[in-house]
């Protein structure tokens, strides 16, 4: 206090990059305040839903005469309809580009071979430029160089092409450790429903790469890439086991829900809805495509289903009122995420955590939240999300 002071402050420090100008607004009032004043408040303190709209980012999107395409405050939205169109586009673009193509000009890597990879690329056409994102891509047994016009499809992929190079440079540890994980065959086992062991031991390898290897900010040249693998190198095994139990404990709790899923048989509803959950929550590759962060709290979310089938053996009314309650929340959510084509939406990804946790809230009360969740608190992300 006074806000004004302190929001012009802010907007001197932000020029200045004090913070990491590719975070949102909201993360960078965070760290600044911690700077200021050794506060360090949640994000969930900021309620951008009572923000106007007029106060949100309008994009338009124009091809190279300038015409409008398309326009919207919802980013993830735009990317989806005329993602795949501009992908294509600007790769041919940056085909022709010499010095981009020279640049990428790497195939079949198996080790940092090539010199630093930076985190963009200017692609000249005529008298005007583009910005690319570059990224190792996994080809199964190596990787290549590409440049992408998405900097969240462009992550996407070279975070698989860093977890491939570290598995090829680490190659004799993680073959000692694919072979003594602990309790493997009857995790495999408790993973039967969903895929075989090797999907299920490879899940857990990568797991531990990536908690051991690719702390921010990635490697960006050889000498970052070997000096990584050596520190990741000494942590490797005590992270694959912990992977291991995280597994484990996840996929005792999912062959619990698969033993009382038939008891809410009865009840079509719940039971289609629990299918549905169970089906989001525990696709083949669970482990290495959710976020680490959210694995933690998959026992809990297993657990209310548990709790749910009990409850609704003795209250069937109750459960059918707490699903009109969260229907409406539950058929939105489905309808954008189907919207998008696939297209990655990281407000979305939020607030599918939040359902899983208003789940909780509203079937399982006992368990806890770790943030006070309602639906009337969803509605109101949900209203802020759509803007």
């Amino acid at each position: 206090m006074p806000l004004p002071d302190y929001a012009a402050g802010f907007y001197e420090r932000w020029f200045e990059k004090l913070g990491d100008p590719r975070e949102g607004l909201v993360e960078a009032v965070i760290a600044d305040i911690w700077h200021q004043v050794q506060v360090r408040p949640a994000a969930g303190d900021f309620k951008l839903e009572t923000l106007p709209a007029h106060l949100f980012m309008n994009f338009r999107v124009i091809d190279e005469h300038g015409r409008m395409l398309a326009a919207g405050r919802n980013l993830a939205q735009l990317k989806a309809d005329l993602g795949r169109q501009a992908q294509a586009n600007f790769q041919q673009l940056a085909a022709r580009d010499n010095e981009v193509a020279q640049a990428l000009a790497h195939e079949k890597l198996t080790s940092w071979s090539f010199g630093p990879l930076p985190e963009i690329m200017e692609i000249k056409r005529g008298g005007q430029s583009v910005i690319g994102y570059p990224a190792l891509v996994d080809k199964g047994a190596h990787c290549d160089l590409d440049v992408y016009d998405d900097p969240d499809e462009a992550r996407r992929h070279h975070r698989a092409g860093l977890l491939k190079l570290f598995r090829l440079g680490l190659r004799e540890q993680v073959k000692f450790l694919e072979k003594n994980l602990a309790d493997l065959t009857r995790l495999s086992m408790l993973y039967m429903p969903l895929g075989t062991q090797e999907e299920l031991r490879d899940q857990i390898m990568d797991c531990a790469l990536g908690q051991a290897c690719l702390s921010e900010p990635w490697p960006a040249d050889a000498q970052q890439f070997e000096a990584r693998r050596n520190e990741g190198k000494g942590r490797l095994g005590l992270l694959a086991q912990e992977a291991a139990r995280l597994a484990g404990n996840i996929l005792t709790e999912y062959g619990a829900l698969q033993r009382k899923l038939p008891q809410a048989k009865p009840h079509a509803a719940a039971y289609a809805d629990l299918q549905q959950q169970l089906g989001a929550l525990m696709p083949k590759w669970f482990i290495r495509d959710m976020p680490h962060a959210q694995l933690a709290h998959y026992p809990r979310y297993l657990k209310a289903a548990v709790a749910r089938i009990d409850k609704l053996r003795a209250d069937p009314g109750r459960d059918a009122k707490l699903m009109e309650d969260m229907a409406p929340l539950l058929t939105q959510y489905q309808r954008a995420r189907s919207a998008l084509k696939g297209a990655p939406d990281p407000a979305l990804d939020e607030f599918r955590w939040l359902l899983e946790e208003l789940r909780v809230a509203l079937f399982a009360q006992e368990l806890r939240t770790p943030m006070p969740v309602s639906v009337k608190r969803l509605i109101k992300a949900w209203e802020a999300l759509r803007r």
